[in-house]
């Protein structure tokens, strides 16, 4: 069996993880921590990587002995950059989903949204659980994403560059009961959420430095931003008409360009040929423009809580966007994803619901709009999510 790190991204054979020491909890024995310099490496500061040592085994089970101490340890972590794995990362390895996005598409407000839905309401719909794989993910989502957003209403900050301010992913196990012919079976998969500037993606060499899990993805998530789609401007009124066209005058405000150089890096990996990862591009944003849509237009409707993926509306859907695009300019990113995946999706999808004040959420508080939408067409593709027809 073959893992993939959820944090440096290495492939490892089952046999290669590793064990951490327990260390001397209480005043029992065992070993003292100590600098850990290959996590340290892996953070960018030794401040978190004083602990109990890392040793190998040749077998490794749910459990092993310290060759120092002889304790025995269930604190499995990866033999390369020395995080910790998840248990039931480790039993049931799980699918690594990437997200990106030009500047000012919304991805800081989506990820805090859709983690926050998962754990509530779409959790409870799916029967699914959701799990931080570390600490640093559960202090970095209360900190910058959930206490500004959900506590104090305000909207999120711009994200600075990674080259000045260095991020961690935000890691998270999402664990479902599939059921079965004969019998049920769990599965997981594992959210790597790395929330990228726009100036990360503005060079290969930069992509590649900063966005490297896409080597690992086993699916993309893409978010655009329709106000940036100069067809789309007709369909706005009001404040969305004067944010409209914010950065036009950077070329990686344009999708295309985005989408593009991200291929051209997975195309080193796979070689010739269209690319087999599923990808889903969403039109982020999308309560700004419903005014202007067909009354009869897929993108009007709710989704129907189910607990399954309903096709007819996911075609729907993906027809109407398909045709959006057309009408706002935007058709190349059809023809171009057509031309290099061989299975994309679009949608249509709001994190808050409403267009929102300066620095605050909007009056009605946060009413997210189809924002699970990519995420149940991917566990449909990777059965586990039942599709059905109406």
């Amino acid at each position: 069996m073959v893992i993939t790190c959820p944090f440096c991204f290495a492939r490892l054979d089952g046999n290669r993880i590793a064990f951490r020491c327990a260390g001397r909890p209480g005043r029992g024995g065992g070993c003292d921590a100590r600098l850990d310099e290959t996590l340290a490496d892996y953070l960018g500061s030794a401040a978190a990587a004083s602990l109990p040592p890392v040793f190998s085994v040749r077998r490794p089970g749910r459990r092993a002995g310290c060759p120092d101490c002889g304790r025995s340890t269930g604190w499995r972590v990866c033999p390369e950059c020395h995080n910790r794995l998840p248990a039931e990362y480790c039993a049931n390895p799980g699918r690594i989903v990437a997200l990106v996005g030009a500047k000012g598409s919304g991805k800081s407000t989506y990820i805090a949204v859709l983690l926050h839905e998962l754990t509530n309401r779409v959790g409870a719909e799916l029967d699914a659980s959701l799990v931080a794989c570390d600490d640093r993910t559960i202090a970095r989502y209360k900190q910058d994403f959930a206490r500004p957003l959900y506590g104090e209403q305000r909207l999120l900050s711009t994200t600075r560059p990674a080259a000045t301010e260095p991020r961690d992913p935000l890691v998270y196990l999402l664990t479902r009961t599939v059921p079965g012919r004969l019998r049920t079976r769990t599965m997981s998969l594992t959210l790597v959420l790395f929330d990228t500037a726009g100036e990360d993606l503005r060079s290969r060499e930069s992509t590649e430095t900063h966005l490297r899990y896409l080597n690992a993805a086993d699916a993309i998530v893409f978010l655009v931003d329709p106000l940036e789609l100069p067809g789309a401007k007709a369909s706005l009124s009001g404040l969305a008409q004067a944010r409209s066209g914010a950065n036009a005058a950077d070329p990686d405000s344009d999708p295309i360009n985005v989408i593009s150089r991200v291929t051209e890096l997975l195309r080193d990996r796979a070689g010739s040929g269209r690319l087999k990862v599923p990808v889903a591009v969403a039109l982020s944003k999308i309560d700004a423009l419903q005014e202007g849509m067909d009354e009869q237009s897929a993108l009007h409707r709710a989704r129907t809580p189910s607990g399954t993926l309903d096709l007819d509306d996911r075609e729907a859907v993906h027809e109407q966007v398909r045709a959006l695009l057309d009408e706002w300019q935007a058709g190349m990113v059809d023809r171009y994803l057509r031309q290099h995946f061989i299975d994309f999706a679009l949608f249509g999808l709001s994190a808050l619901g409403g267009v929102p004040g300066s620095g605050e959420v909007g009056p009605g508080g946060i009413r997210p709009y189809r924002v699970e939408d990519p995420l149940l067409w991917l566990l449909y593709r990777f059965g586990m999510l039942n599709g059905v027809r109406r």
